[in-house]
């Protein structure tokens, strides 16, 4: 990937002047400048077009002589199935972004004529959107994903899966990501963490699940992260579903343990092991200490006064023994999810008699854990490969 074009649709000239509430205070020109900058880090060169005419947004993409496309089409992403048809038409991968949760706004603006044509979507993440959109394109460059779907909703019920060479069957490495279960964040933030473990000769399957404002929330999001990995076995058959483990962060670490934790019938796939990076392994103290603003009661649509059943249910500390070996990792410096929630989760369960491996890492945050390029990443893979003895 060494040259992606930026796309802006129609009236996104007026970025700064226009509803800063919603879409910021930055210019358009210093938007360029921001998203130029970001691809200098990635090693990737942009070139950015804004229009408010469809023909030359049609004439444009139809060009096609870039390695990858992102495009904020506007209000033209709500019915322009011409721009639908132009993406489709073109081969380099195209990605939709959105400034604003367009999910949580006017019932219109909640349908994409584009997305079909997308290779993702991404929205609601301000300017970081783009910065996302662009990242996303570089790792699929590095190694492609085949998208498959493990349920009906064609939007969230889907993973990519990652295969090494050879025939296997490969060990595979379930991926789960964070975001406080957030419809704005998916599985493209753990697209480095799916790269860098097939490089090590695991299949992975970075799964994504209906979340808050998509139709998740309990209990759907925790039945989707179950049915993605029983699902494993219909994926491929170089996969061997007798290996598997879930990696999961953050609110992905709370899905992770939580599979493990289940009480399957005879036809689920269990887990080997579960890494649970800055894991939420107690909803009930997460709401008590107010975790983005009450995540965790807008997950499980109660109160812990309300459902205190719902929250023992989902709260891997509740779980415990899990049965399976557990690699918990945190940051000291974690200001999203306290480190002091792991530290008690991991006694409590090496109490309960389960096998457990805990590490802190000083002066790291909550971020730094699914950085395969931060140095505590290489000790997170060290622990991850060990299973494959």
């Amino acid at each position: 990937m060494e040259r992606v074009l930026v796309i802006h649709g129609p009236n996104l000239n007026l970025l700064g002047s226009r509803d800063p509430g919603i879409y910021g205070n930055r210019t358009l020109a210093e938007l360029d400048e921001e998203i130029a900058g970001w691809g200098r880090d990635l090693g990737v060169d942009v070139e950015t077009f804004q229009s408010n005419h469809e023909g030359e947004i049609l004439d444009r993409i139809q060009r096609a002589d870039h390695d990858g496309v992102i495009i904020n089409a506007g209000a033209l992403t709500h019915y322009s199935f011409s721009l639908h048809d132009a993406i489709e038409a073109i081969s380099p991968p195209v990605v939709e972004v959105h400034i604003s949760n367009v999910r949580a706004r006017e019932h219109w603006r909640r349908r994409s004529v584009i997305a079909a044509a997308c290779v993702a979507s991404i929205y609601g993440r301000g300017a970081r959107s783009y910065h996302d959109a662009l990242r996303h394109l570089v790792h699929r460059s590095r190694w492609p994903a085949e998208t498959r779907r493990y349920g009906d909703d064609a939007d969230d019920q889907i993973g990519d899966l990652r295969l090494p060479d050879g025939e296997g069957p490969f060990p595979v490495a379930v991926i789960i990501h964070g975001g406080f279960w957030a419809d704005v964040w998916q599985r493209d933030l753990m697209d480095a963490v799916a790269i860098d473990i097939s490089r090590r000769g695991w299949a992975t399957w970075n799964i994504e699940y209906r979340r808050v404002g998509s139709g998740g929330g309990w209990p759907g999001t925790q039945a989707d992260v179950a049915a993605a990995i029983d699902a494993i076995p219909t994926l491929s058959d170089r996969l061997d579903p007798q290996r598997v483990i879930v990696v999961g962060h953050s609110a992905g670490g709370q899905l992770a343990l939580w599979s493990a934790g289940r009480h399957p019938d005879s036809s689920a796939v269990v887990p080997m092991g579960v890494v649970a990076l800055a894991p939420i392994t107690d909803l009930t103290q997460a709401h008590r200490l107010g975790l983005d603003d009450g995540a965790v009661e807008r997950y499980l649509r109660r109160s812990p006064d309300k459902d205190g059943a719902r929250y023992r249910e989902s709260s891997p500390v509740s779980l415990l023994p899990l049965g399976v070996p557990q690699v918990i990792v945190h940051g000291d410096l974690d200001d999203r999810v306290p480190v002091q929630m792991s530290r008690a989760y991991a006694g409590e369960a090496a109490d309960a008699g389960d096998e457990v491996r805990y590490h802190e890492f000083e002066g790291s945050g909550h971020f730094e854990v699914i950085d395969p390029g931060h140095i505590v990443w290489s000790k997170i893979a060290d622990e991850i490969d060990q299973f494959l003895s």
